[in-house]
């Protein structure tokens, strides 16, 4: 399919050339997917879509475009290309857009050593069902469970290629293979949810389907009987499974386009301790079978293994081409798009240091705080950095856990909090956001 994608790129671009287009970049995307859904061990939902997406960005002078279609016809690609040159030259000039230069493009890369796609064939759909049905039948077994909501089994794979009129051209495929599990424990106004699922590049490194479903089972027992922590301020854990939000929320304000519209609450933080100066944020691109890995990014450049926060201090923001020139700095090969808008910064895989001390170590070091296990709702004020979000976990009291919380809010500011972090040694290495359980001290928590 690669080949029929890299065609239908060429082909758009040429289509745009005859349309008037001053320059132009193309993207192509063919995928397929599959899930299945049971309940009570028997198919409830099975859905499978397959399909060519295709995207045409043009430019007009110093105007851009974007049109996307799902028809691969000619036809249908000289009229999209008519189109997306008469919207833009109907579009507002924008000085900073524009195709990357030729000596900026990669033109080498290795895609086989990063072992973006499963070469296994695609699992067939009664694989699958065994699979979400192994998951429910291990959290329905359970104590305590009361009903299993949902378990569900998919696989994807998607093949994207991306041209352009600067002389880039390239693509690579994608495979994704996912389990997960929601179980419910007691009943009436007693009830508790909660989940685990696991999702790989490769299906052999995926966990056993059963295993999903007790850990699913098993957390959900653990909420029972759940009340309102006191309010007050407390130290805090964000459990592994949730942690990484917050760093989410240092590279969302580290994003070149926040930062070029200056509505980041890190817009002047540039070489300033954002962390302890014992931590580092890593971005690596380049780590075999893990979702985030790329040897390119969606404007043709080279990605790179890149230091976001060394030793604590926030060395540089995430950028495109774009927001690099608003900020006159270059593109550190992040940019990331869709068949239908322009590319965009975005961070790739990203790993926290790992701290000495397993997660019980930190909740013995806590004393009396709160163990999160779940966020609700979020309020981030991306300006300020003031931070409120619901959650839900358990209570700690003399390094130990008593008893499961819910129904609280915690508040703070980013910018305090990140100081402060203390990570764990548990972190998933497997993931693309390698974020072990965090330490926070002094939130505020309103409960009752």
């Amino acid at each position: 399919m690669g080949d029929t994608l890299e065609k239908l790129t060429q082909a758009m671009l040429e289509a745009a050339t005859r349309a008037g287009a001053d320059a132009a970049d193309a993207m192509a995307v063919q995928g397929t997917s599959v899930s299945i859904d049971v309940r009570g061990g028997v198919l409830e939902q099975a859905e499978r879509s397959e399909g060519v997406d295709l995207g045409l960005r043009v430019f007009v002078g110093q105007r851009q475009a974007n049109v996307s279609v799902s028809d691969t016809s000619p036809e249908t690609l000289t009229t999209m290309a008519e189109r997306a040159v008469a919207m833009a030259r109907e579009a507002p000039e924008d000085p900073y857009i524009g195709l990357a230069d030729p000596d900026q493009i990669t033109t080498n890369w290795d895609i086989a050593a990063l072992e973006m796609s499963d070469p296994t064939a695609e699992p067939a759909p009664a694989d699958l069902q065994r699979d979400a049905c192994e998951a429910e039948a291990a959290a329905a077994a359970i104590k305590g469970v009361s009903q299993v909501q949902s378990a569900t089994a998919g696989y994807s794979n998607s093949t994207v290629h991306l041209a352009a009129s600067n002389g880039f051209s390239g693509g690579y495929g994608r495979t994704s293979r996912a389990v997960s599990c929601v179980a419910i424990a007691g009943t009436g106004d007693r009830m508790e949810r909660d989940f685990d699922g696991d999702g790989r590049t490769f299906q052999s490194d995926m966990r056993s389907p059963e295993d999903v479903g007790r850990v699913a089972g098993k957390r959900a027992v653990e909420r029972l009987d759940a009340v309102q922590p006191p309010t007050g301020a407390y130290p805090v854990l964000f459990d592994e499974r949730i942690s990484s939000s917050l760093v989410g929320h240092l590279l969302a304000a580290a994003n070149g386009a926040m930062i070029a519209r200056g509505s980041s609450w890190l817009r002047d933080a540039l070489g300033d301790q954002v962390l302890p100066k014992t931590l580092s944020i890593i971005e690596d691109p380049f780590r075999p079978r893990v979702s985030g890995s790329r040897p390119f990014d969606a404007e043709g450049l080279a990605t790179k293994r890149r230091t976001i926060v060394e030793n604590g201090v926030l060395t540089g923001w995430t950028l495109d081409l774009v927001n690099g020139r608003k900020l006159e700095m270059p593109s550190t090969g992040n940019a990331a798009r869709g068949v239908s808008s322009p590319p965009s910064p975005s961070t790739w895989n990203i790993a926290l240091t790992q701290g000495n001390k397993s997660r019980a170590g930190l909740l013995a070091d806590m004393g009396t705080g709160l163990l999160i296990t779940s966020l609700i709702g979020s309020t981030i004020n991306p300006n300020t950095g003031d931070y409120s979000r619901g959650a839900a976990g358990f209570w700690v009291e003399n390094g130990a856990i008593t008893h499961a919380v819910n129904e609280c809010t915690i508040a703070g500011n980013l910018r305090d909090m990140l100081k402060t972090l203390v990570p764990a040694n548990d972190a998933r290495s497997h993931l693309s956001r390698v974020v072990p359980s965090v330490l926070v001290e002094g939130l505020t928590l309103a409960g009752n």
